[in-house]
């Protein structure tokens, strides 16, 4: 990015205030965010000088993506870099719940194993058990390539766009007509929908208690998707036998409910963290930047209505 242009860094990583966003916004030709800055309306104010968000990763729902085009701005993301590592991280926190692995290493650093037991830490079977997929895009579909062919499960999906049939013929997939119908009939459940209003505690507490009580829950899509009360509550009284959480509603604050739970895995939003794939992102980013500046399209639009060339 310095190479290319006269860029600011956020050399310590912190999440930029309401304030510090705008006034980015203000003095520079391109903003490139992250996750964590919440870009809302506040932020988009007349007479901005930014013409392009070129955000750090692939979900853009911290952006107000109306507010920024309303103001002329073009908004891209970062898509397919992070599909392998994220399903990669799917199937660690299904098989850590599932083995119930953090209560193992938990017990183990804490000094109180007392050795092998025929009942000590009795999990669940993985391998040939049904996994439900709900959102089969890129990152369903990797996560259902790995449970099928590395661990034989069998897969039911629900998406609001149907998956195409050759992938459903090559899973041996079958896809359901309702999110009720896929809750009450898998093993284990992986989240890989968006966010937005539709979708906001898609997973809440009459849905949890359709899923069977030896089921368990992985999100790591993002958090807002999970009624997370609703989920401490069902693990607190057995209703679900386990859940793996890599996302937050509202993080980096995690819900003490949450922390409670001893079956529960939670990782600290680490799906894309592989030195490979956040270069990619990166280097996603910095193309973005280089077809607006050329007065291209970039390649990878984030919900806007078209692109009409940059303002500088």
């Amino acid at each position: 990015m310095e190479e290319k242009f006269d860029a600011e860094l956020n050399r310590d990583d912190h999440p930029f205030s309401t304030e510090e966003l705008a006034d980015a916004l203000c003095r520079g030709d391109a903003l490139c965010p992250t996750v964590t800055d919440a870009l809302g309306s506040e932020c988009f104010a007349p007479g901005l000088r930014a013409g392009i968000v070129a955000n750090f990763g692939v979900g853009c729902e911290h952006i107000d993506l109306a507010a920024a085009h309303r103001h002329g701005l073009v908004v891209t993301n970062t898509p397919d870099v992070l599909t392998d590592c994220t399903a990669d991280l799917a199937m660690t926190l299904l098989l850590m719940t599932a083995r119930r692995a953090g209560e193992g290493e938990r017990e183990l650093r804490a000094g109180a194993w007392r050795g092998w037991g025929p009942t000590h830490l009795l999990g669940a079977k993985v391998a040939g058990k049904t996994l439900g997929i709900v959102g089969m895009g890129r990152i369903g579909i990797a996560t259902a390539r790995r449970a099928r062919h590395g661990f034989g499960m069998g897969i039911l999906c629900f998406s609001r766009r149907p998956a195409p049939e050759s992938v459903l013929g090559e899973l041996g997939a079958v896809q359901v007509d309702s999110l009720d119908e896929l809750l009450a009939s898998v093993d284990f459940l992986s989240l890989h929908c968006p966010a937005n209003r539709d979708t906001r505690h898609l997973i809440d507490a009459p849905r949890l208690a359709r899923m069977r009580p030896a089921a368990h829950l992985i999100n790591t899509a993002r958090g807002a998707i999970v009624d997370e009360r609703a989920l401490a509550e069902a693990l607190r009284r057995g209703r679900l036998a386990g859940a793996g959480l890599d996302v937050y509603e509202r993080e980096p604050a995690v819900l003490p409910a949450l922390l409670e739970r001893s079956n529960l895995v939670l990782l600290p939003h680490l799906g894309s963290a592989t030195a490979e794939t956040r270069e990619a992102m990166g280097l996603r980013v910095a193309r973005n930047l280089e077809r607006f500046f050329a007065g291209q399209p970039p390649p990878d639009l984030c919900g806007n209505p078209g692109f009409g060339g940059h303002r500088g």
